[in-house]
């Protein structure tokens, strides 16, 4: 800055010195210029006080191009159509246009053209309206989701959710005791809110037995529409017919295939990893007490993702009151709520 503060002195005295003078000093200012280029012959840094000067002198004298060497004529006459973009860039820059459209709208719409497939634009621009929201279609149709398929959008998790209702499902635990004595735990469930339904307890399971707690889990008017099961040679004669009579219809899954009954393999891996492996098993009525308190946090206290943190019985939420805790199984896991 201060060597363009001594030029602009420089310009403004010299209309008072003589020809002669002014035709010595550009000789020697040329000559020093030229000593220079051979003792830096790199490329010289040029600040943009530097290029608009050079731009300024360029526009207003055109000829001044044969008197420059320190950059090529070449380089000035880009710096001033760069210049000239830039500048008529900035004349017609947006003042106005419509108002942007904040991110809480967008996110709901990318949310509800991601929650409901089905809805189109219109369907989803009805809803904004609904809540308030004054935007136009078109905005709705630019943000949403594109879904790639045409046609029927239903997704497999759709699908189940909207048949979790009608599915149950029941698999065998094994339990050793302490004299190695093995149990044999019938676990039940549904499929809705992955609810727990029954733990039988046997040491030796027959189909009979196996009817009489199918009927006992599932009252006559209550029944699910189907049941999954395995091909466990325990599952006889007697457990099918007592699923006609129910009106539920027998699925029993294909043969190495535990990933068919999930739901189930999933409960008893909780079941094991929550709760057995941590408890030395004494007999059979210690086994029922143990598995009938954490049947009791399962579908009370415990959360679930599948869920949305919620329990299979609903816990409500609670925000007033004095924060309590009350453990379960031995301090295994705990309960926490108000009082």
């Amino acid at each position: 800055m201060v060597g363009f503060l001594t030029l602009l002195l420089h310009v403004l005295f010299s209309p008072f010195k003589t020809r002669a003078r002014l035709e010595a000093e550009i000789v020697l200012l040329r000559h020093q210029l030229n000593v220079l280029r051979r003792r830096v012959p790199s490329k010289p840094k040029l600040a943009t006080v530097d290029r608009l000067l050079f731009v300024w002198l360029y526009r207003l004298f055109p000829s001044a191009l044969n008197a420059v060497t320190i950059v090529k004529p070449d380089t000035i006459v880009r710096w001033h159509r760069m210049g000239f973009r830039l500048y008529w860039r900035w004349k017609s820059r947006s003042r106005g246009g419509r108002p942007k459209v904040p991110i809480e709208i967008r996110r709901l719409i990318r949310e509800m053209s991601q929650a409901s497939p089905l809805w189109g634009a219109p369907r989803i621009h009805g809803e904004l309206l609904k809540l308030g929201y004054e935007i136009a279609q078109s905005t709705v149709a630019k943000y949403m989701v594109q879904h790639g398929r045409p046609g029927s959008r239903q997704t497999w998790k759709t699908f189940v959710r909207n048949h979790s209702a009608g599915i149950g499902a029941m698999d065998f635990l094994v339990v050793p005791t302490i004299n190695f004595r093995l149990l044999f735990v019938l676990v039940i469930l549904r499929h809705e809110r992955r609810r727990l339904i029954s733990l039988s307890v046997t040491d030796h399971p027959t189909a009979e037995w196996i009817a009489r707690r199918i009927t006992e889990a599932f009252p006559w008017d209550d029944a699910p529409d189907c049941l999954i099961r395995d091909r466990d040679a325990a599952y006889g004669l007697a457990v099918t017919r007592r699923l006609a009579a129910m009106g539920i219809r027998d699925h029993p899954i294909a043969p190495r295939s535990p990933w068919q009954n999930g739901h189930a393999e999933r409960l008893i891996g909780s079941i094991r990893r929550e709760c057995l492996d941590h408890i030395v098993i004494f007999d059979e009525a210690h086994l029922r007490q143990i598995l009938a308190a954490y049947a009791a946090y399962y579908n009370e206290c415990r959360t679930h993702l599948s869920l949305d943190k919620d329990s299979p019985d609903r816990r409500p939420i609670r925000r007033l009151s004095r924060l309590v805790s009350r453990p379960i199984l031995g301090g295994l896991h705990h309960h926490y709520c108000r009082i």
